[in-house]
């Protein structure tokens, strides 16, 4: 039989070395349970709805097409503050705040000639990647730039300049972006959208022209994503832009389209979580 006395004299080193490690071992338990529990959730906010867009660059007619809408963002992050002419994009170097850049794309459906109502030329579904930049010059207003290159369609550079004002309510329940927009592309989009050939003003009667690379439309864009639930909500917009330069110049436009480009959408918007 091992009596206390050999306890307390024999094995006091044993004894403080196991208890040292026991003590030591708790924080790494700690950590650990820490890392793996205390993730914040994800939480996805999508939603779906209609627009009204022109049919083609410069058109008097609207093509209702659907608006759908998707955020990703992390449990206790604010609402996103996206605007909602903003194309779907990927930060690559950057954060949210202060400076960022990254790739982003553009989707620019076809334009018939019936659309049109004359034999102009049709142009073919374009897809436009391209890179952004974004800044924000002030905790509420920011800039962003971009420019992207057609595939198929009219196969041209184009690039918007933005810029907005961001107003957000102190309890979050919306956010709202307004703010000026500047359109630019080169020669080869242009006599695609409002140029006028030789061969085309033969068949239409239209006067020939000849589009030039530059400004083509100046506008305004507002839109807003309200809460009226944790999960329930609605996005709504508004867009305008005036045609200018060679654009507003266009014989097509003149006679077949308008200068006044106008845009509207709605949808309803469902958040939902999504535990790491």
């Amino acid at each position: 039989m091992i009596s206390m006395q050999a306890i307390a004299c024999g094995a006091p080193g044993k004894v403080a070395a196991l208890a040292g490690c026991l003590l030591l071992s708790q924080p790494a338990f700690a950590q650990e349970e820490e890392t793996t529990t205390d993730k914040p959730d994800l939480l996805f906010l999508v939603g779906l709805g209609v627009q009204l867009r022109p049919s083609f660059p410069g058109a008097d007619q609207f093509r209702l097409s659907p608006l759908p809408f998707v955020r990703v963002r992390r449990e206790g992050d604010l609402l996103p503050d996206r605007a909602p002419d903003q194309n779907s994009s990927i930060r690559i170097v950057g954060g949210r705040e202060g400076l960022s850049f990254g790739g982003t794309f553009n989707f620019q459906s076809r334009r018939d000639e019936d659309d049109v109502g004359a034999a102009v030329g049709d142009v073919g579904s374009t897809f436009e990647p391209g890179v952004f930049a974004q800044v924000f010059v002030r905790e509420n207003v920011r800039l962003r730039a971009e420019v992207r290159r057609g595939l198929g369609g009219h196969n041209a550079f184009v690039g918007d300049l933005a810029g907005d004002y961001v107003i957000r309510a102190p309890d979050d329940r919306f956010v709202a972006t307004i703010g000026p927009r500047l359109r630019f592309a080169d020669s080869r989009y242009h006599r695609r959208y409002f140029g006028v050939s030789p061969q085309t003003a033969a068949a239409t009667g239209l006067q020939p022209f000849d589009a030039d690379a530059g400004l083509y439309a100046v506008g305004a864009t507002a839109g807003t994503l309200y809460r009226f639930t944790p999960s329930w909500g609605a996005l709504g917009y508004v867009a305008y832009d005036r045609l200018t330069g060679s654009a507003a110049d266009s014989p097509i436009v003149r006679a077949f389209g308008s200068r006044n480009q106008f845009s509207t959408g709605l949808a309803v918007t469902y958040t939902f979580a999504v535990k790491r």
